[in-house]
């Protein structure tokens, strides 16, 4: 009888083991972009968070009076306009060009350039260069890059980020019934700073939440009410710009 028992509590050990679901440490994706830069040397690293869920993102620099210098790194399918599941007129999923002005709006207003189809957005016709785009990684992140020109000494660094499909409570699929670019994103994109002075140099610089973007993106206008998001606010668990040595 004793054997019996010690050989149950072997089995539920080991069943108890089975189902314990440890967690796993995930390196970060590596990606880069302007290589040929002449300017300082950036790392910024996004650590994913609860809310991740293959988010949209620009990354860019603007002037310490919030001018725009220029764009780090855009998500490929914003800044060349195609999307991977873009055109279902055959009855199956293939790329096709969308403009999406809700995703990104803070970015592609600053950014300034409006296309033939009266949009602040790139097109097919009128990328962003390759250098400065890639596939969306898809989960943590470092991406190595650099400025375009140098002897900048105090600039911005901004990352907008944002979730297609968030509702919440507040933002709901019916919220503006008649605007079908808000339902294209639902909570509002967030945009993330952090101000940098080279010649006061830090070892790293925590982003913070700056604002959020207007929800359908028909204008560029930064909005500070950030009680109603909820997810949106852990797409990213922390953001962080190093400056690399030369």
């Amino acid at each position: 009888m004793r054997k019996f028992f010690l050989l149950l509590a072997v089995i539920l050990v080991i069943i108890s083991c089975t189902n314990t679901k440890m967690p796993v440490e995930e390196s970060p994706d590596h990606i880069s972009s302007n290589p040929s830069g002449k300017g300082s040397q950036l790392e910024i690293a996004m650590v994913q968070g609860e809310g991740h869920n293959h988010p949209l993102m620009a990354i860019w620099v603007e002037d310490d009076k919030g001018n725009y210098l220029q764009t780090l790194y855009v998500a490929e399918s914003i800044g060349k306009g195609i999307f991977q599941h873009g055109d279902a007129s055959r009855g199956f999923w293939k790329p096709g060009e969308i403009q999406r002005p809700a995703a990104v709006p803070r970015w592609a207003h600053q950014r300034g350039i409006k296309s033939d189809k009266g949009l602040y957005l790139p097109t097919p016709t009128n990328p962003v260069p390759d250098a400065y785009t890639g596939p969306t990684p898809a989960q943590s992140f470092v991406l190595h890059t650099r400025l375009d020109e140098p002897g900048i000494k105090k600039f911005r660094v901004l990352f907008e980020i944002n979730q297609t499909w968030d509702w919440n409570e507040f933002w709901t699929n019916n919220k503006y019934p008649d605007d079908e670019e808000y339902k294209t994103s639902c909570q509002p994109a967030l945009v993330y700073y952090t101000n940098i002075d080279m010649e006061d140099p830090k070892e790293k610089y925590v982003m913070e939440v700056v604002g959020r973007s207007h929800h359908s993106g028909a204008s560029g206008e930064l909005f500070t009410d950030l009680e109603t998001l909820t997810t949106a606010l852990h797409i990213a668990e922390e953001i962080v710009v190093r400056i690399k040595a030369q």
